[in-house]
C-alpha cells in the first residue's frame, strides 16, 4: 500500500500532526504552541484562529519532514480537546469571556467556569445525567453553554454554531456542519443509542431555545466516526496544508479518544487481535482518560458514560479520568525549593526535568522495581484541579503529607515518586469502580508523554495490579486520528479492521505481587484516608 494519511491532534498548549503509513508506521511529526489565556474565576480561553494556524503550520511541517510527495496523502482525521468554540452566522469568533476580546472564542476544556451551572443541573435529576455517570461536569458543554446564556448573553444570542473544538476542525477542513458521535454523546448529552438530543434536558436545564431551535446551532447532522465529510478538504484548506483539494477527511474523536482509537484492539507481541473488551486505555496528557469497552451498556457511579458508538462502532464506552494529570506532577514538583536546581542540572545532561527525576530515583533505589519505595514516608492527593471520577467533584483538592524542611535534590526525587504513586492510586479507583459493575480488566494500554515513562509504567502496574501495555508507534493519538483518514478513504473498511493492521502492543509489564503489592497496597489506603479527611475538611470549613 503506497497511500500516506495525515493525524492531526491538538492539545491544551500545542497542536500536532503526523504522517502514518497504511500500516501504522509513522514518518514524521511535528508540533506548533498554541497560546492560552488563564483567568480569575476558574476561565481558561483559546483562539480557534490561533490553533487553526498551528495546525497549517504542522501539518506543513510533518509532510515536509516525510519526503513523501503530497499526492500520496489519501486522508486526514483530526482529534482535540473537549472545547467549546462559538462563532456568529458567518463562522467568525464570538468572544466567550469578560474580556470582550473576540479572539479569544474557546472555552477550554480544563476552564471550571461553570461550576454552579453543572450543580444546578446535577439538582434537576434529569434521567439523561444516568448517561454522564449520574453528574454532569463543569468541563462538559451544556453547563458552559448555560454559563455564556447568563453571563454573556449577547455572545449566546449572537452564536450561529457552537462546536466542540474537533467538529470545529473538520468544519475548517471541509466545510461540513456535521458533528461526530464521539464529540456530541460525550460532551453534549446526545443519546446516540437513540439517535436524539432529548428536548426535555435542555428545557428542565434553561437552555430551552436549542430544542425550539431544533439544536441547529449545536449539530443537526450527527455521523459516525471517520465518515467522509463534505467532499473532503476543500480548496483553500488545501492550499493552506499544501495538499490537494478533495482528500477524504473523517469524522473527527475527542483527543483522547483518538488514543483509544490507537490503542485498543491492536495486535500484541504475538501477532494476535486483543479484545478491545479486556483492556482499559489510558491517556496520559495534562489531564488522563481512562476508557473501557464494554457490549452492553454498564453504569457506573462518577464515571462518564455509557456511550454508545462513542469510540469504537458497536460498542459502550465508559470514561473516568483524572483532571490534572501531567499538570499535576509538573506544579508539584516545581513547588520543591529544588527544582530550579534540577532543572539546570536537567539541562546540562540534556534531559527533560522529569526525566532527570526518574533517572535519579532508578540510581537512589538501585532498581526500576524498587524505585517506588522512596516514597515510604511521603503520601500525595493530586486532585490540584478536581477529583473528575470517580467522585465527580470539582471542588477536591490536593493533599500533601509526610514533609519536612528538608530541601535536598534528594528529597525532591522522593516527592516526585509520591507524585507518581498519587497519580497511579488515581486511576486504582477507577480500575475498581469499573470492576465493581463486573467489567473484566486484563490490561491497561497507556498512551500519552507520561507513558514514556518506564517508572510510571511499573508503579502502575504494581499499584493497579494490571498487565501494563506500551503501544509500538510513539504517538498513539495521531496515530487514532490517521486511522480516521484512513477509514474515510476506502483503505479500511472500519476501525475495527483499522485497528488489526496499524495497531501493535511492544512492551508489556506484569504486576510484581508479593511484597510491592503489599507496599502499595499500605499507601493506597493512605491515599484513601487523605482522600477522606480532605472531603471532611471542606465539609468543616463551609459557613465558616
Amino acid at each position: 500500500m503506497d497511500e500516506l494519511f495525515i493525524g492531526i491532534d491538538v492539545g491544551t498548549g500545542s497542536a500536532r500532526a503526523g504522517v502514518f503509513d497504511a500500516r501504522g508506521k509513522l514518518l514524521a511529526a511535528a508540533k506548533h504552541p498554541i497560546r492560552i489565556w488563564q483567568d480569575g474565576g476558574g476561565i481558561v480561553e483559546q483562539s480557534s484562529d490561533d490553533i487553526w494556524t498551528a495546525v497549517i503550520a504542522s501539518v506543513r511541517e510533518a509532510v515536509a519532514g516525510s519526503g513523501a510527495e503530497p499526492g500520496r496523502i489519501s486522508g486526514l482525521g483530526f482529534d482535540a480537546t473537549c472545547s467549546l468554540v462559538v462563532l456568529d452566522e458567518a463562522g467568525a469568533p464570538l468572544a466567550t469571556g469578560p474580556s470582550k476580546d473576540r479572539a479569544r472564542n474557546v472555552i477550554v476544556w480544563m476552564d471550571h467556569r461553570a461550576i454552579d451551572q453543572a450543580r444546578r443541573i446535577n439538582a434537576t435529576g434529569h434521567p439523561v445525567l444516568r448517561y454522564v455517570g449520574g453528574v454532569i461536569s463543569p468541563e462538559m458543554q451544556t453547563p458552559k453553554l448555560l454559563w455564556l446564556k447568563e453571563h454573556q448573553p449577547e455572545t449566546f444570542a449572537a452564536a450561529g454554531h457552537f462546536f466542540d473544538l474537533s467538529d470545529f476542525l473538520a468544519f475548517r477542513a471541509t466545510g461540513s456542519l456535521a458533528r461526530s458521535v464521539c464529540t456530541v454523546t460525550c460532551k453534549w448529552t446526545y443519546l446516540a443509542h437513540e439517535g436524539r438530543f432529548d428536548p426535555s434536558y435542555f428545557e428542565a436545564i434553561g437552555l430551552a431555545e436549542l430544542s425550539r431551535e431544533s439544536f441547529a446551532r449545536i449539530g443537526t447532522d450527527i455521523v459516525d466516526i471517520a465518515s467522509p465529510l463534505g467532499n473532503g478538504l476543500t480548496a483553500e484548506a488545501a492550499a493552506a496544508f499544501g495538499l490537494r483539494a478533495g482528500i477524504p477527511v473523517g469524522a473527527s474523536l475527542i483527543d483522547a479518544h483518538a488514543g483509544g482509537v490507537g490503542t485498543l484492539g491492536g495486535r500484541g507481541r504475538d501477532g494476535t487481535v486483543a479484545d478491545p473488551c479486556g483492556q482499559m486505555a489510558l491517556i496520559m496528557g495534562t489531564s488522563s482518560c481512562a476508557m473501557a469497552l464494554t457490549p452492553e451498556p454498564t453504569f457506573v457511579d462518577g464515571i462518564w458514560g455509557p456511550y454508545f458508538a462513542a469510540m469504537l462502532p458497536g460498542y459502550w464506552l465508559i470514561e473516568g479520568g483524572q483532571s490534572a494529570y501531567g499538570a499535576a506532577l509538573d506544579h508539584l514538583v516545581a513547588l520543591h525549593p529544588a527544582f530550579a536546581a534540577a532543572k539546570r542540572q536537567a539541562a546540562v545532561e540534556g534531559l527533560a526535568v522529569l526525566d532527570f527525576l526518574e533517572r535519579r530515583a532508578v540510581a537512589m533505589a538501585g532498581s526500576t522495581e524498587a524505585a517506588a519505595r522512596l516514597a515510604h514516608h511521603l503520601h500525595i492527593v493530586p486532585e490540584f484541579l478536581g477529583n473528575r471520577s470517580p467522585e465527580a467533584d470539582p471542588k477536591a483538592t490536593a493533599v500533601l503529607a509526610g514533609l519536612t524542611i528538608e530541601t535536598s535534590l534528594d528529597s525532591l526525587v522522593r516527592l516526585f515518586v509520591a507524585g507518581l504513586c498519587g497519580l497511579c492510586y488515581g486511576t486504582r479507583q477507577i480500575v475498581e469502580a469499573i470492576r465493581r459493575r463486573d467489567v473484566e480488566l486484563d490490561t491497561i494500554v497507556v498512551s500519552g508523554g507520561a507513558a514514556k515513562s518506564a517508572l510510571l509504567r511499573r508503579i502502575l502496574a504494581d499499584a493497579a495490579g494490571l498487565k501494563v501495555a506500551l503501544p509500538e508507534t510513539a504517538e498513539p493519538v495521531l496515530l487514532g486520528s490517521a486511522m480516521l483518514g484512513a477509514v474515510a478513504g476506502g483503505v479500511y473498511p472500519d476501525l475495527a479492521s483499522a485497528a488489526a493492521a496499524m495497531c501493535r502492543t511492544v512492551d508489556e509489564i506484569t504486576p510484581a505481587g508479593g511484597s510491592i503489592a503489599v507496599f502499595h497496597a499500605a499507601k493506597y489506603g493512605v491515599f484513601e484516608t487523605l482522600q477522606r479527611t480532605e472531603r471532611e475538611i471542606r465539609t468543616a470549613m463551609e459557613g465558616a
